[in-house]
């Protein structure tokens, strides 16, 4: 069982967990993930490392409550356990020849540009991160992404914060003003991440992505996070899940990701567990 030390909620749909890990924390690098269950009866649910302390043996992760598992894994307080937490997975971001790089994150995927943003500044880097968000209500991680910035901008859809734009339309303006980026990484909803990779494409700079397919085992063995790179399939969860955002087939990976939204859906509003109902029958 792993113990949870800390929860904070960020917004009204995003949480904060921190949890005991000792082993995952010891080894564990921006751009891993972990797959986390929250009892013996549910189901495999990855999210990316936002954080880590390895002194302490604590791994952070940041979640949007979306679907049954992440709205069961919200209940949970601090004190509180779940059953399964396994990493870290995934191959960690190469940051070799990254002296001056943009970190782009959008929404709940600036909990993942975090990370990405934090390793950079600790490495010496010129870190500029653009950060999007629809609207003022549901900015995160505002402190700590200035903290590990040279320099922070935050976009909103409508304007109630910072400069009204897309991440895109920041980005596009920061490369025509003559910044000269080794690297730009982009992290969030999939148009998002597809519309920075066709920005920066024309500019030639290389542009990585973190993707998310369906994923349940993490090891390359079920095939659900297949993703067509340049061409050919690839595995999220042992190939990635960083990719060249200049090769990714963004069109396939949206019809993939939302072939169970509807079955999710109607599983969150009356989902009844079949284990359950079988051993209450047998009790009686």
């Amino acid at each position: 069982m792993f113990r949870i030390v800390d929860k904070r909620e960020l917004n009204s749909a995003v949480t904060l967990l921190e949890i005991e890990a000792p082993f995952v924390a010891k080894k564990a690098q921006a751009g891993q993930f972990i797959i986390f269950r929250v009892d013996g009866y549910s189901e495999r649910v990855p999210l990316t490392i936002a954080d880590y302390n390895r002194e302490k043996g604590t791994v952070t992760i940041i979640f949007q409550k979306v679907g049954f598992s992440t709205n069961l894994l919200s209940t949970k307080e601090i004190g509180d356990s779940i059953s399964d937490f396994v990493g870290p997975l995934g191959i960690a971001t190469n940051y070799e020849g990254m002296k001056k790089v943009a970190v782009v994150g959008g929404g709940v995927g600036c909990a993942i540009a975090y990370p990405q943003a934090k390793a950079l500044h600790a490495l010496g880097a010129e870190v500029d991160v653009i950060a999007g968000f629809r609207n003022k209500d549901i900015v995160i991680l505002e402190d700590e992404m200035k903290a590990c910035s040279t320099n922070y901008y935050l976009m909103t859809d409508d304007g109630t914060m910072g400069e009204k734009g897309f991440v895109t339309n920041k980005l596009n303006s920061l490369i025509e003003a003559g910044n000269k980026y080794d690297a730009v990484i982009a992290i969030g909803p999939i148009p998002m991440m597809k519309f920075v990779s066709l920005t920066t494409k024309p500019f030639g700079i290389k542009t990585i992505v973190s993707l998310n397919p369906i994923m349940i085992d993490g090891t390359g063995m079920c095939g659900c996070c297949r993703v067509t790179v340049d061409g050919e399939i690839r595995f999220a969860c042992v190939d990635g899940p960083d990719f060249d955002g200049h090769l990714v087939d963004f069109d396939e990976l949206i019809n993939r990701n939302s072939v169970y939204k509807a079955r999710e859906a109607e599983i969150s509003k009356d989902h009844v567990c079949r284990m359950d109902k079988l051993a209450q029958e047998l009790m009686h």
